[in-house]
């Protein structure tokens, strides 16, 4: 049975297929362009390719409007052309991400995205600039980012597409410290209807005009390993091209961690502040703008032990606010912007239950290696709402008297991953478990049966020099 059938069991007759075939032809027959330096003391020419299947299920789903037993085959392809290292580099990366699926399945631009140029931008870089040992180096183009702790902007992982921006990305680099600054448009992935994107058509993605997203952040070493970033981020957002929520945001935070090490104790505390403006929602109807105060915290301590299978145990606590008063003029909801939470909070692709907004979040990890080439890692947690009233942001459930509590329940989610074949290929299966407590069950739309998730997934990956 072909990959377009595990789903449905036919072959739609409505999808575009072309466009995938070449993109898996190019990742077949790359192996045999031949890569060499151009002339003498040169740039090297790298080619990396990566191709990634996995097949997702969803029981007795979490959200509004549930789509039971769904049954998804996710597929993504990154085929990417970098020149480097040198004074002048550059990269030029394709992204493929499809997903075939019952005509049901809420479709969005998370999880597909057909053909598009995900990177294309230019840079310099020049060491021994001011002082000895010291680097800076400067993107300009289509480019994606992964910043600090990856919780408010992040080249994504686990989801199907990947966010990019088009603008300019600048650092300054010592041994012992950083400066980092960007300037940016955020990308429009196109199209975005959901009958588009269930036959692959393949539309030009833009930028955003009527979006800026800027920040700078400034990295710097302490003793006994301990690391500080302190930043801030900036977006403004207006109703034009895409509908919008008016978002008016500065976000300062600071992060102070150390790396988990052997025999050593890894600790982490990040807090982030949010004001400006924003409005209810990207409704055009919703035309009221309101002040916008909130924040987060998250919090970890873990501890790696000298012992076969090299365990860690992590006890950790997220908070997230959420809006305290729907009907006044202020608006306390963090907003994450960009950020990843698949690696913190649970798996994403068509689960997601919980994003970094109206959350109060305690758990434990526990994570080892068994034997060199596989990884294990499990995750208790409990949730709560940060503010009754306000919403369970990505099951759009919602209790404005506040009347159905604010515990959303308990979640369990663990992987397994292989690495195969001297790492070209890479196994990975997991799932979760969410037993619904108080709110998930007697708000309006909520059940009392635990909703299942289960994906397995196979990535192949190869670089070329």
């Amino acid at each position: 049975m072909v990959m377009d059938d595990i789903a449905t069991g036919k072959r739609p007759p409505t999808r575009a297929r072309s466009p995938r075939a070449a993109m898996l032809v190019v990742l077949l027959m790359v192996d045999a362009v031949p890569v060499a330096a151009q002339g003498r003391g040169a740039s090297r020419i790298r080619i990396r390719a990566e191709h990634r299947t996995r097949v997702e299920q969803l029981e007795r789903d979490f959200r509004a409007s549930p789509t039971d037993g769904l049954t998804a085959a996710a597929l993504r392809t990154l085929l990417a052309v970098e020149l480097g290292p040198s004074a002048v580099y550059g990269a030029l990366e394709l992204e493929d991400s499809r997903v075939y699926a019952d005509d049901s399945a809420p479709l969005n631009t998370t999880q597909v995205n057909a053909v598009e140029i995900l990177s294309a931008y230019v840079g310099l870089h020049r060491s021994e600039l001011f002082v000895p040992g010291d680097a800076a180096s400067l993107r300009l183009g289509r480019l994606t980012l992964d910043r600090g702790s990856r919780r408010l902007v992040a080249r994504n992982r686990f989801r199907n597409t990947i966010n990019s921006f088009t603008g300019l990305d600048v650092t300054w680099s010592t041994p012992s410290r950083a400066v980092r600054a960007f300037a940016l448009l955020p990308v429009i992935r196109r199209p975005s209807d959901p009958a588009s994107l269930a036959d692959d058509r393949v539309r030009i993605d833009k930028e955003n005009p009527d979006a800026f997203f800027w920040g700078a952040e400034y990295d710097s070493d302490l003793a006994r390993g301990i690391g500080v970033q302190a930043y801030v981020v900036g977006l403004h957002e207006r109703d034009g091209t895409v509908a919008s929520a008016n978002r008016r945001l500065l976000t300062p935070g600071v992060r102070v961690f150390r790396e988990a090490r052997p025999g050593a104790v890894d600790f982490e505390l990040e807090a982030m502040v949010q004001t400006g403006r924003s409005r209810a929602s990207s409704s055009a109807s919703d035309v009221r703008d309101l002040g916008h105060r909130a924040f987060a915290v998250h919090t970890s301590a873990g501890y790696s032990f000298r012992a076969p299978w090299s365990p860690r145990t992590m006890f950790q606590y997220d908070y997230a606010s959420g809006d305290r008063r729907p009907d006044d003029a202020r608006n306390n909801r963090f907003d994450p912007l960009f950020g990843a939470r698949a690696f913190e909070l649970n798996p994403t692709g068509f689960y997601g239950a919980f994003a970094r907004s109206n959350i109060s979040s305690p758990g434990i990890c526990v994570e080892a290696t068994p034997r060199t080439r596989a990884e294990v890692k499990a995750d208790y947690r409990l949730y709560w709402l940060a503010s009754a009233r306000d919403a369970w942001t990505t099951a759009g459930l919602r209790d404005p008297t506040g009347e159905a509590g604010s515990f959303v329940g308990q979640q369990i989610d663990a992987r397994v991953r292989t690495y195969l074949v001297r790492g070209l290929a890479t196994v990975d299966v997991g799932g979760a478990v969410l037993s619904r407590g108080s709110f998930a069950r007697q708000v309006d739309g909520g059940r009392p049966e635990p909703a299942v998730y289960f994906y397995a997934e196979v990535t192949l990956a190869k670089a070329w020099r």
